[in-house]
């Protein structure tokens, strides 16, 4: 199982390095069905794996010049900063025990996995559906961009904060429509904000919880190379291919984990 566990780490690599975002969609259940982690403490090793991964891909993004960061600074400003109160101050006001429905106690590693499925299933939807998102024509101008950004902003970082996931499927769209980047650009830059976003998440974290460093930093390491095996691989892959096969995967493992938590 830990060997399948590591294969599944590099996996989480090449998904980002690929089409900027699904690491954290694969990292929580690798860490909490493979080795066997809480779930709220997977939370927290998500965000440094991504984090750390996601950073690595945005550096290599930016050197080739598929990284727009100042056009992100919206997104990479505010989703950051609510990342860390949620993490900090919101996520340790939640109680382990939330509600009984009937003989049953909904837990708030329960209701962590739940959504978390349900998020996997909107990321899964989003991916299967995205024919529409093209890039704009230049000049083209999106009135309100700023302030809508601004909102998205907070709800990602809202994501990312209580549910520990870069929000990758969720950044690329609002850079595409709002921003008119181009899908290259687009994960590139989308690699940058997912970093911010989880190595600021996962700064809110420190001191709340034991972490296994040795562990940590082993599986980030494989991912690692996994997303410059993505990088690689991402010049004779078409695309859209394999973000509907990636679209597809997300959807069996939504409905696994909501079958497993709630059923099983």
């Amino acid at each position: 199982m830990e060997i399948l566990g590591y294969i599944a780490a590099a996996l989480i690599g090449i998904s980002l390095g690929l089409i900027g975002g699904g690491g954290s969609i694969l990292t929580i259940p690798v860490l909490v069905y493979i080795f066997h982690i809480d779930p709220t403490l997977a939370t927290s090793y998500s965000l440094f794996i991504v984090g750390v991964t996601s950073l690595a891909g945005a550096y290599s993004n930016y050197r080739k010049g598929y990284a727009s960061i100042s056009l992100a600074l919206p997104l990479g400003i505010v989703s950051p900063f609510t990342v860390f109160i949620t993490r900090r101050f919101l996520l340790p006001l939640v109680p382990q025990e939330l509600f009984n429905i009937g003989d049953f106690v909904v837990t708030r590693s329960l209701l962590t996995m739940v959504l978390f499925a349900i998020l996997m299933l909107a990321a899964s939807i989003s991916m299967l559906t995205s024919k529409g998102l093209k890039e704009r024509a230049p000049g083209e101008k999106s009135e309100g961009a700023f302030g809508i950004l601004i909102l998205y902003g907070i709800g990602i970082g809202l994501v990312t904060g209580f549910l520990g996931a870069g929000g990758g499927f969720l950044i690329i769209p609002a850079l595409v429509i709002f921003l008119r980047l181009s899908m290259k650009e687009a994960v590139g830059t989308s690699l940058f904000i997912i970093a911010v976003n989880s190595l600021i998440g996962f700064l809110g974290d420190l001191g709340h919880y034991t972490l296994n460093w040795q562990f940590l930093l082993l599986i980030t390491a494989i991912a690692m190379a996994g997303i410059i095996t993505g990088g690689m691989l991402s010049k004779t892959i078409p695309g859209h291919k394999l973000k509907k096969g990636f679209g597809w995967f997300v959807l069996v493992m939504g409905c696994y984990i909501i079958l497993k938590e709630l059923f099983l």
